[in-house]
């Protein structure tokens, strides 16, 4: 029985989970929920993930949200190629790069991107400005480590990079709108500023299952 996997384009943590499941190769059903008809939101979706939030994953009667989570359960289910580490130091250093992105790339790029979303860019520019800031310190440390390694943690692909593109790239899509130029934040070109991040960006669209886990509403 294949797994499903429920997902909305556009999420950069149902994006994480797709990358993953295409990277292994793993047999899944797609189900896109559609946000603007608030599928997400259905009661049935409700009985699967309470919190009515993607992705969500079933395996048979095993049920599992929050993105992390699930990219676990495939890593441990199918593990090749291995992306949460083979040894110790490998994989404490991956949660290490996993964790500096949900606890300081996240907080502050929802300091950039909810004022975009509720149209209130004029009103937060200030607070706007000062967490790009602090996201260009915490890209810095990034660009240091991809100049050396051609991927966040050694050569090969591990869940930090998966997490942390997403972030990226959405992060990246949202300020870029003609709204936002005003402000300055320096974040475009990124070659510009970060040639490192920018080149580890062009490897991670090479990797398999890129284009078919891509959010598919970007493309228009």
């Amino acid at each position: 029985m294949s797994l499903e996997i429920y997902w909305g384009s556009g999420s950069p943590f149902a994006w994480r989970v797709l990358l993953t499941a295409e990277l292994k190769g793993v047999p899944y059903v797609s189900k896109q929920l559609e946000f603007s008809k608030k599928e997400h939101k259905a009661d049935s979706y409700l009985l699967l993930n309470p919190r009515g939030e993607v992705p969500t994953l079933k395996d048979g009667v095993t049920v599992l949200t929050e993105s992390i989570a699930i990219m676990t359960y495939l890593d441990m289910k199918f593990p090749s190629p291995l992306l949460f580490g083979s040894t110790p130091i490998e994989t404490a250093r991956i949660w290490s790069w996993i964790s500096i992105a949900m606890y300081h790339y996240e907080a502050m790029s929802n300091r950039l991107v909810v004022p975009i979303f509720e149209k209130t860019v004029h009103q937060c520019a200030d607070d706007m400005r000062s967490a790009a800031v602090l996201l260009h310190n915490e890209w810095s440390g990034l660009e240091k480590a991809l100049s050396t390694n051609a991927c966040v943690v050694g050569d090969s692909i591990s869940a930090a990079d998966i997490v942390i593109f997403t972030y990226l790239a959405y992060l990246l899509r949202i300020v870029g709108r003609e709204i936002v130029t005003p402000l300055d934040l320096g974040f475009h070109p990124l070659a510009t500023r970060y040639p490192s991040i920018s080149a580890w960006c062009r490897r991670i669209e090479k990797i398999k299952g890129y284009d078919n886990a891509f959010p598919p509403h970007w493309r228009t």
